[in-house]
């Protein structure tokens, strides 16, 4: 977009944006003015990293540069409490970061679920290529851990229920620490985060494909199904803010790599909050739903169905009501 383009379609922001500072500064914000300042700083900032990628005039980068500086002046000075942003966070500002960054967060979808789907295939129909993926003391374990006749699911099947705490506490670990390598390894230029897609895609497929070829079907799907809404949306998530790193240091543009980087790591650390939140989720629904067998599978689906269909619809909606950063 040209410059003068740029200006004639942001102009009017500009101008309502030093308004809105003014009385800021004077201390007599009107409720409208002080509750969309937010929203509207954050705009201003990717604006003017546009400016600047796109090698703009000096005079509308400093233009932008000083309201920029007043506002995050007033930005920290009004900025709400912790547990009021954390709250925003999850009620809307979680679901806009995706919607935001939809590009990479279907990119990493494709990875994880285009291998989790073909391996699974691939398993159901050729039994002996899980043997490829998997060693065969771990094949067996999975087939103990989903047995139909067993009386709790998943890890530990044997343990007692009163004992689903510490299992709580091994998912939360366990699912969190997934999350983060997916994440850091994009530093790799995006190989590591490449790799981590591909390889759990591969292993959930394989360990899919083969329960479902051996009968064990129901056990694992009725296991997996509710925990999955929010347990595999985590790993994509993490994935999609690895890819941005490794994007950043590939294609930084206009930018230095150390300054694409920090900004692809801004944006990418959003979703990695929103992650783990999922995995803690996932981790309490797998520990004290997943793992019970008193249920029955067609209650488990219709549950597992309508968590996936929450986690839709909140990616959806949430935070449509406010004013997104474009």
């Amino acid at each position: 977009m040209k410059q003068a383009a740029f200006e004639r379609l942001h102009q009017a922001d500009w101008h309502e944006f030093a308004t809105r500072l003014d009385a800021l500064e004077r201390g007599k914000p009107s409720p409208s003015q002080a509750s969309s300042f937010p929203a509207a700083y954050r705009q201003l900032c990717q604006q003017l990293a546009l400016a600047e990628s796109r090698g703009y005039s000096s005079q509308l980068v400093d233009q932008l540069r000083q309201l920029t500086l007043r506002g995050h002046q007033q930005f920290y000075r009004h900025r709400s409490p912790l547990p009021g942003r954390v709250l925003g966070f999850i009620v809307g500002g979680f679901a806009r970061e995706v919607r935001d960054q939809w590009r990479y967060v279907l990119t990493a979808s494709l990875l994880f679920y285009g291998s989790l789907i073909g391996m699974a295939a691939l398993v159901y129909a050729f039994p002996e290529l899980v043997y490829s993926v998997l060693p065969p003391d771990q094949v067996a374990q999975m087939e103990q851990m989903y047995d139909p006749d067993a009386s709790r699911l998943g890890r530990f099947a044997e343990r007692g229920a009163g004992d689903d705490w510490l299992m709580f506490g091994y998912y939360v670990m366990n699912n969190i620490g997934i999350a983060f390598q997916t994440f850091a390894s994009g530093l790799l230029f995006g190989l590591g985060t490449l790799f981590f897609l591909l390889f759990n895609g591969l292993t959930i497929g394989a360990v899919a494909g083969h329960l479902s070829s051996i009968g064990y079907h129901q056990p694992f799907w009725s296991f997996v199904i509710g925990h999955g809404a929010f347990e595999l949306t985590a790993i994509t998530l993490a994935g999609a803010a690895g890819l941005q790193l490794g994007v950043a240091l590939l294609a930084p543009g206009r930018q230095t790599r150390a300054e694409a980087l920090r900004q692809a790591a801004k944006r990418g650390i959003q979703l990695v909050g929103g992650a783990t939140l999922f995995l803690l989720i996932a981790a309490f629904v797998e520990a004290y739903w997943s793992s019970m067998t008193l249920a029955t599978p067609a209650i488990k689906y219709i549950v597992g169905t309508l968590l996936w269909l929450i986690v839709a619809a909140y990616f959806c909606l949430a935070g449509r009501g406010q004013h997104a950063a474009e």
